[in-house]
């Protein structure tokens, strides 16, 4: 300080040592809050803090509400969206395509007129079919008529049938009685016969036409349906939307020549979507048909969908051994379309089992005892609660039994905990409305 005196005036001493203090102030202070916040971070079963408090003052703890979950890592998978159904709108009869009212991108209703296919040849051979069908049934009419008159000769010819038997009894007493020869009696006789034989081709005759009669019924009936043939072919000239949704392709044009069975255009379902991931199968007996299953889409990353498996592929790929899964989405007003890139995981169906983290048991070697907040009064009370454990994976741990969902439990300290030791909460504390309280007294909010 001599030297210092010596070699500079007192004033700049002064204002020196000012600075020197004032960079050594802020220095304690800093190693005083770096040792507060060693010793609030210190865990239940820590020493306490070095500085003195006050006996039987809370400890601050930090609480968390006990929630189920399961220990899994879901794996995720990736697809695509695609429609669930898609369709292909065909022709089906042959002609010039006239017009086509839609394109691609287009929503479509059910039975939307589409487009038009040239049918004046078959309005022509509708025409041609129905004067078949009209000559046909002249020809049915033509036939009841000859089968009435044939009928009416049966009828005569039965009458007299009648009139030569009763003719032939009385020759017959006659002769007997010497009024006629013989001869003339055997002519009545004759006469009989005669008149059988003509009922009788009358009646063949009856069969004959009324068989001709069903022949050309039968005709008008063939005939019918090569009307109704030619009909339907000449309604297909229209096209119409087999089912709802978007047109994903088209593959004509007005002008082009279409035969039965070449493509149109092609319309997707969009009221729900579908996503093809591959899976390994050594995940195959995880998973099963109506299971929920989460996509998440990179077009819209804030929006989680909930899917389920509508179908597993009974045939896996030889090569890679990965079956194909297809997961229907609800897809409302067709929003999402088509070729998105989607992410899946599937929801185990396993138990789900209260996780809490490793750092709230009081020994985290030996994880058999956690404490839980019980509110009887006004002050929070730390109470050890014994817990059986089941798996533990990446610092949590899973709960068979002891601690149920909602309770509330203590995840560290900022001193040794004892049972029944009065607490306090932390700021990053969970409410405790879910602890175990007394009824009969209203729990504090903090």
């Amino acid at each position: 300080m001599l030297l210092l005196s010596r070699l500079y005036p007192t004033r700049y001493l002064t204002r020196s040592a000012t600075v020197v203090g004032f960079f050594l102030g802020v220095g304690c202070i800093a190693l005083s809050s770096c040792s507060l916040s060693r010793s609030a971070a210190q865990p239940q079963s820590g020493s306490p803090p070095g500085g003195a408090r006050e006996e039987g003052a809370p400890v601050a703890v930090e609480t968390a509400i006990a929630a189920t979950g399961t220990l899994e890592t879901a794996i995720e998978y990736t697809g695509t969206t695609a429609p669930v159904r898609t369709v292909s709108l065909r022709a089906q009869t042959e002609g010039r395509l006239l017009e086509l009212n839609f394109d691609v991108g287009d929503r479509i209703n059910q039975g939307a007129p589409v487009g038009q296919v040239d049918s004046r040849l078959l309005d022509a051979l509708v025409n041609q079919e129905r004067s078949e069908l009209a000559a046909l049934e002249s020809e049915v009419v033509q036939a009841e008529a000859e089968v009435s008159d044939a009928q009416a000769r049966v009828e005569q010819a039965r009458v007299e049938l009648e009139q030569a038997q009763a003719d032939a009894a009385r020759f017959q007493s006659l002769s007997l009685q010497g009024a006629i020869t013989a001869q003339e009696a055997e002519r009545a006789v004759t006469a009989v016969r005669t008149a059988e034989q003509v009922v009788r081709s009358a009646q063949e005759q009856v069969r004959t036409q009324q068989q001709r009669v069903i022949a050309n019924q039968r005709r008008v009936a063939a005939q019918q349906a090569t009307l109704a043939e030619v009909q339907t072919r000449k309604a297909f000239s229209l096209l119409t939307a087999p089912i709802s949704g978007a047109v994903l392709a088209k593959t004509a044009e007005p002008g082009d020549l279409v035969q039965p069975g070449d493509e149109v255009l092609q319309i997707g379902d969009f009221s729900n979507l579908k996503v093809t991931v591959q899976v390994s199968e050594l995940q195959l007996n995880t998973l099963q048909v109506g299971q929920a299953a989460q996509v998440k889409l990179d077009a819209f990353p804030d929006r989680v969908l909930n899917g389920q498996i509508a179908r597993i592929s009974p045939a896996a790929d030889p090569t890679a051994r990965l079956i194909p899964i297809e997961i229907t989405l609800p897809n409302p007003g067709g929003q999402l379309g088509s070729g998105l890139l989607a992410r899946v995981q599937f929801q185990s169906p396993a138990t789900q089992q209260v996780i809490v983290p490793e750092s709230a048991f009081v020994d985290p070697e030996q994880p058999t005892t956690l404490f839980v907040v019980e509110q009887t009064g006004e002050q929070p009370k730390a109470v050890t609660r014994s817990v059986q454990v089941g798996e533990t994976r990446n610092g949590q741990v899973e709960i068979r039994s002891g601690l149920k969902a909602g309770e509330s439990f203590i995840v560290r300290s900022s001193g040794v905990l004892k049972n029944n030791q009065a607490i306090r909460l932390s700021i990053l504390s969970e409410p405790i409305s879910n602890a175990v309280s007394d009824p009969s007294k209203p729990t504090p909010v903090n």
